[in-house]
């Protein structure tokens, strides 16, 4: 089971999101990024984090371990921004927690990786898998850790919010209908590294059993699965979860991408988007300098 902590003291608020995540020192001693209950993305995202995070973890993948972590937004009344003051004392009680990893780096375009094929297969597949919306080139929710020390850096798998997007629908005509429906590949953020999604998936589907999801899914809280309409109570959504998620490992040769673009596709899509962006600037702010990226190649404007 999860480990449980009490946040201690509130140090800063992460803006990167738009959850608004915090950084605390628990009673543990341990530093956590904390995902609160409050946030707009509200407790299916925690819902979420845990049963994908867990899950890869069980699969031999490195995520920041997580906590259950109880917060008093007293904690927190230093802060002062107000739209954090009212996520803070929305999220009181029970929250999650994930290890902070000092020093670590986002993962972006311009990452420099040596990216093992195999490696970058299993988180492919994981996302397939979860539905995993957010994990593109534009948002990787990937990073390097350690960036100092004798240890090569590796990757690490953070934010998995956005995933299980079947659950925001149980009340469709049959969720286990999407059980067989195709990954989206074509942005994900491992896609221009060759991944063996083939191996991954005769190492990975028979790992993902019912009792594994179960063990998994009894590490959400019950406040967090409470309410939810067409259920009658936390261990029969529970059993929701597995069942779906033992139906789409099953289903994975329906669903398993292939079908990868290669790096010049992804740089000359890229190109693409750069041109069309700057078309649609309007023509006084096609005059201002470009301030950020490669050089701009036009005459630079004289003025009077």
């Amino acid at each position: 089971m999860l480990r449980e902590v009490t946040a201690v003291r509130y140090l800063e608020p992460l803006r990167t999101g738009g959850s608004v995540p915090g950084v605390v020192e628990a009673d543990d001693l341990g530093t956590y990024v904390l995902k609160f209950t409050g946030s707009a993305q509200g407790r299916k995202a925690l819902v979420a984090e845990v049963v994908v995070g867990e899950l890869a973890r069980r699969l031999g993948l490195r995520v920041p371990e997580l906590v259950l972590a109880h917060f008093d937004p007293a904690v927190g009344a230093h802060e002062p921004h107000q739209e954090v003051q009212d996520l803070l004392r929305r999220s009181a009680g029970l929250n999650l927690g994930m290890d902070y990893l000092p020093g670590a780096r986002d993962v972006t375009p311009d990452t420099e990786l040596d990216v093992d094929p195999v490696e970058a297969g299993e988180i492919v597949w994981l996302d397939a898998l979860t539905a995993n919306v957010d994990r593109t080139v534009h948002s990787s929710n990937l990073m390097v850790w350690p960036t100092f020390g004798v240890h090569e850096p590796k990757l690490w798998l953070i934010d998995h919010g956005a995933a299980l997007v079947f659950h925001h629908r149980w009340d469709a005509a049959s969720v286990l209908d999407t059980a067989e429906k195709a990954y989206d590949v074509r942005h994900h953020a491992l896609g221009r590294y060759g991944p063996d999604v083939r191996r991954a998936d005769a190492k990975l589907a028979p790992l993902v059993t019912e009792d594994l999801l179960r063990e998994i899914t009894a590490e959400v809280p019950d406040a967090w699965l409470a309410d939810e309409p067409g259920f009658d109570g936390p261990d029969e959504l529970r059993a929701a979860y597995v069942t779906y998620l033992a139906a789409r490992a099953r289903a994975s040769a329906a669903w398993l991408p292939t079908d990868f673009p290669s790096r010049a596709e992804l740089d000359a899509e890229a190109e693409r988007r750069a041109r069309a962006t700057e078309a649609a600037r309007p023509a006084w702010l096609k005059r201002v300098p470009n301030l950020h990226g490669k050089p701009d190649p036009r005459p630079a404007k004289r003025y009077p």
